[in-house]
């Protein structure tokens, strides 16, 4: 599996979360910068963000691919949409959670969002 985080880095402990829930082992991990300019239009900027992980059309189409998105909510939301149209398909996705009481902040793996499952389900209550 690759994983390609548009976020912040993730922890060992959270890569060893998220291997758990697969049940397969990240392979390499593709760290992507998501810092954004807010004055210039969002699109562009998210493209060359997806352009940074230096995959090819064929890598997008056919290798695993996990997608730790952008914090930002417009980033993440325009970044699904490129990406569906790389992959065509809806990639799965890393939902991270605060844990509770941590001391100093911390963030745990909550689940991984298989978001092409879930268009598929809304698909057929059309």
């Amino acid at each position: 599996m690759i994983l390609v985080n548009f976020s912040h880095p993730l922890s060992a402990d959270q890569i060893e979360q998220l291997e758990t829930l697969l049940g397969a082992p990240i392979e390499r991990v593709i760290e992507v910068h998501s810092q954004i300019e807010p004055g210039q239009p969002l699109g562009p900027q998210v493209s060359a963000m997806a352009d940074q992980a230096g995959l090819s059309a064929e890598e997008w189409q056919n290798a695993p691919l996990l997608i730790n998105p952008p914090s930002l909510n417009f980033s993440a939301v325009l970044l699904i949409a490129e990406l569906y149209g790389r992959m065509g398909y809806f990639p799965a996705c890393v939902r991270l959670r605060a844990v509770n009481g941590a001391i100093p902040p911390r963030f745990e793996v909550a689940e991984v969002l298989n978001l092409q499952s879930q268009r598929d389900a809304a698909g057929r209550e059309r």
